[in-house]
């Protein structure tokens, strides 16, 4: 795949300090862990790694911190395959984030930015030559909003698509929005683009409001029951979920997300992208961890064709 033009990721690199209980806990209450883990994480990092895992050549934009988590956190991408050319390194502590799982796969997650929050325009600017060959651009909210706007407008006048998942989910400008080719919230993520917390419509009539707001394509994660794809030249399907028995679901939508991006990237069409990353985050969900979780091709390959475990 070297002559493929690489997917680039900008955004956070976190450390994921993960505790299981047998419930999560409501505010103010403390109650007993059942377990408890390090791992890898970040939203952008994660979705690197879902691309690396893949095959699919992927360089990774962004920064850690200069302790102990920063160099395991580097040590981990470079040994997933990516190019951390463009990955600096900042005074003080990486990004943390810190996660409670329950029994049945839910999660609730506080994210510290540390050296995410440093990531600026500059950090864009650095590496032009490597996002003006990228054949996809994908970014997330966990870096400053600043970068994330310069960042669109370099795609945009590059003529790279920009993937945007828009978690955690903040207000944009209507510009970014303009300028994103695929973007992907999951249904609370929708309900916050739409300004609405009552019961929210069908799929397709939520991806119709979405894209009145301005991107190309919107991709509706539907958790369990899969996607739903829409965008502005007629395109309006759902792709079923596949049933597994969830562990864990931290990172599902960054295994969507970094699959999606790789199954487009080998020709695929949305629809089989779609379908394609939807088996990868079933896969996902299966296994502990964010990182520890992103799925092999074959393994996907096998889901597709109904024969892996």
């Amino acid at each position: 795949m070297a002559n493929r033009k690489p997917i680039v990721v900008v955004g956070s690199i976190n450390i994921d300090l993960v505790a299981r209980a047998q419930r999560i806990p409501v505010a103010g209450e403390t109650i007993a862990g059942l377990d408890f883990q390090t791992h890898p994480g970040g939203k952008g990092a994660n979705q690197a790694v879902a691309v690396a895992r893949l095959g699919y050549p992927v360089n990774m934009i962004g920064r850690t911190g200069d302790d102990v988590f920063g160099r395991q956190l580097r040590e981990g991408l470079l040994n997933a395959g990516i190019d951390v050319s463009a990955v600096g390194v900042s005074e003080g502590s990486s990004g943390v984030a810190v996660i409670i799982v329950s029994p049945s796969g839910e999660n609730v997650i506080v994210v510290t930015p540390g050296a995410n929050g440093l990531v600026t325009p500059s950090d864009i600017d650095a590496n032009i030559d490597m996002i003006r060959h990228a054949g996809l651009v994908l970014t997330q909210l966990e870096i400053p909003l600043a970068t994330v706007e310069h960042l669109a407008s370099v795609c945009a006048r590059e003529g790279v698509p920009m993937m945007l998942d828009p978690a955690p989910a903040c207000e944009l400008p209507p510009l970014v929005l303009a300028q994103t080719r695929w973007f992907t919230p999951n249904e609370t993520e929708a309900s916050f683009y739409l300004s609405t917390s009552s019961p929210l419509d069908s799929p397709e009539q939520i991806a119709e409001s979405l894209l009145a707001l301005g991107p190309g394509a919107v991709v509706l994660k539907l958790g369990a029951r899969g996607v739903y794809l829409g965008d502005r030249s007629g395109l309006a399907q759902q792709i079923e979920g596949f049933r597994v028995d969830a562990v864990d679901t931290t990172a599902a939508g960054d295994a969507f997300n970094g699959s999606f991006a790789a199954a487009l990237m080998l020709g695929k069409t949305p629809e089989e992208s779609a379908r394609f990353a939807t088996a990868a985050a079933a896969i996902s969900v299966t296994r502990a961890g964010a990182q520890s979780s992103m799925p092999a091709l074959s393994e996907v390959d096998q889901l597709l064709k109904g024969t892996g475990s």
